[in-house]
């Protein structure tokens, strides 16, 4: 939300916006931006006839005050993806879907865009090297390329918010079952991603990843109005931990790695093929691109160990982590440390689901926190339970500084160390190669 309200503050809008907290980096970019609310919480007088819209986010109640004081005046109510449309109707839209890779797609595609010298508009969930916001919205472009959420759009408006974006050209990454607490069942969540499928106009076209099985069962079953194009990773080779891929223009040195990223970038390049950009172009553009914040993030290295931190939270996305590492490293031992931090992965009648995620880790650490398990007011989690889905093998901690004094006596010659979370460890300091 503050991003929106940056990009419309570049874009020549008046904003203003409330919140009931406000955190770092937040804080100090509205500030510096002067939209900073002068205090914190709900003013419905400040909703006045002269706004020409609400955005409203998604972590709004339904009793807000200025929700309440904005219907009762009959004002024009958006959510944030309806924003979105409503910014970029007249252009068009190549929007990124799927389970994982959302993102790292997504930013591959502006990388290249932006290499290339195109102008667009945007929305990635991950502050990206060369970016100052993560969303941008510009009059002189006549494209945008948006991250597609299946999460929900609003408090008052409950459909997924990649069905509001109406794509002309869409990625399907995969499906592997999350959110757990918003769709309870796989059907259900599957069927988000059919909906999804079956808005994409004739003259548009429908980009899916040809190893997904559900991915193959919607467009057997389905009447889609798209032409279907498939993709997968491209042949390639690892040497010295570099990955390089065979194209026809020869081979290219890459400098991200993960089987899982070279199907992202497979992707990419066909949704960018149909705005005009070229193979050519493309992979010229994608040797530089160094990967986003929190994915694959690489934090600290020497001579024989690298450590890196992941934002892997689902199954899937725990997996293809795990295993990208130990690949393009195979020589080397492995710890992957991971928390249990969302409400799916906290939820012991979705822990099933992980089963066999860590299985290429030499060393398997789960940590999760018990005061998030207090805080969502959920069930305690049992060791046992744990060890029941991720294998007898795990260490399972819940104590911060019990983890940071494991890795920390720990011989890393020859080892390298995967963080995965979509929290923050409980704000440990994990880098054992600082000291």
């Amino acid at each position: 939300m503050h991003n929106m309200a940056l990009a419309l503050r570049q874009k020549g809008y008046t904003v203003s916006g409330s919140d009931d907290e406000i955190f770092e980096p937040a804080l100090s970019r509205l500030r510096n931006s002067a939209i900073l609310p002068e205090s914190i919480g709900w003013f419905p007088e400040k909703i006045h006839a002269g706004l020409d819209a609400i955005i409203l986010g998604m972590h709004a109640r339904k009793d807000n005050p200025e929700l309440l004081k904005a219907q009762e005046m009959g004002l024009k109510i958006y959510s944030f993806p309806e924003y979105m449309y409503e910014q970029t109707r007249n252009k068009k839209r190549l929007v990124v879907g799927g389970s994982h890779g959302k993102t790292t797609t997504t930013a591959m595609m502006l990388h290249v865009l932006k290499q290339c010298g195109r102008k667009f508009d945007y929305l990635v969930g991950s502050q990206l090297e060369g970016f100052d916001t993560m969303v941008g919205l510009y009059e002189d472009s006549d494209i945008a390329v948006f991250e597609g959420d299946e999460y929900l759009t609003s408090p008052i408006d409950l459909r997924p918010k990649f069905h509001v974006y109406h794509a002309d050209v869409a990625i399907v990454t995969g499906i592997a079952w999350d959110h757990i607490n918003v769709f309870p069942t796989f059907e259900g969540y599957v069927e988000q991603f059919a909906i999804f499928m079956r808005q994409i106009p004739a003259s548009g076209k429908l980009i899916c990843f040809d190893e997904d099985t559900h991915l193959k069962q919607i467009v057997q079953q389905n009447t889609l109005h798209a032409e279907v194009l498939w993709y997968n990773a491209p042949e390639y080779k690892v040497e010295n931990g570099i990955t390089t891929i065979k194209t026809e223009h020869g081979w290219i040195e890459l400098k991200i790695f993960g089987k899982h990223n070279l199907q992202n970038m497979q992707a990419a390049r066909l949704a960018l093929n149909q705005i005009g950009i070229t193979d050519e172009q493309f992979y010229n553009a994608i040797a530089s691109f160094k990967g986003t914040a929190k994915r694959l993030e690489l934090l600290d290295k020497n001579e024989s160990t690298v450590i890196y931190r992941d934002f892997a939270h689902s199954p899937s996305k725990v997996t293809a982590t795990v295993d990208a590492v130990k690949d393009q490293f195979p020589e080397r031992k492995l710890v992957a440390v991971f928390e249990l931090h969302t409400f799916s992965s906290l939820n012991k009648n979705f822990l099933s689901e992980y089963k066999g995620a860590l299985d290429k880790a030499d060393v398997k650490i789960v940590y999760f926190n018990p005061h998030t398990l207090e805080l969502k007011r959920m069930e305690m989690l049992s060791d046992t339970l744990i060890k029941d889905h991720f294998g007898t093998d795990v260490e399972v901690l819940h104590d911060s500084a019990q983890l940071e004094q494991m890795l920390r006596g720990m011989d890393w010659s020859n080892t390298n160390l995967l963080l995965m979370s979509s929290g923050n460890l409980n704000n440990s300091n994990l880098n054992i190669l600082s000291n």
